[in-house]
């Protein structure tokens, strides 16, 4: 069974208790669950893609760690990484892919 993702109570439960319960329970309870309708490494591509598309990196390196526990490959990412600098912008992805770079790069010692 997945981890209860609690980062949305930890910081913002006493401040904004609805926005914390959103992120927690439904965002990463209710919709993350769902593995019969799209499993967890698809999810994870999708995630990553629209976050790099969007140039949002603050909560990339956590999504691209937790594609890589999805079973996202370094290959797939880079895959994907590479595919999103024509359609999404060159900066945009040269910063994904430092910050890929830095969650595979224990892959790469072991290859």
């Amino acid at each position: 069974m997945a981890q209860k993702q609690t980062a949305g109570h930890d910081n913002f439960g006493d401040f904004a208790p609805k926005f914390a319960e959103m992120n927690d329970d439904v965002l990463f309870g209710e919709i993350w669950s769902r593995e019969q309708q799209l499993p967890a490494k698809e999810r994870s591509l999708i995630t990553c893609t629209s976050l790099i598309s969007q140039g949002i990196f603050g909560p990339l390196q956590y999504h691209l760690e937790t594609a890589k526990k999805n079973g996202v490959t370094k290959e797939e990412m880079v895959e994907a990484i590479t595919q999103l600098a024509f359609y999404a912008g060159w900066p945009k992805a040269w910063t994904a892919m430092s910050l890929a770079k830095e969650v595979y790069a224990e892959d790469e010692k072991k290859g």
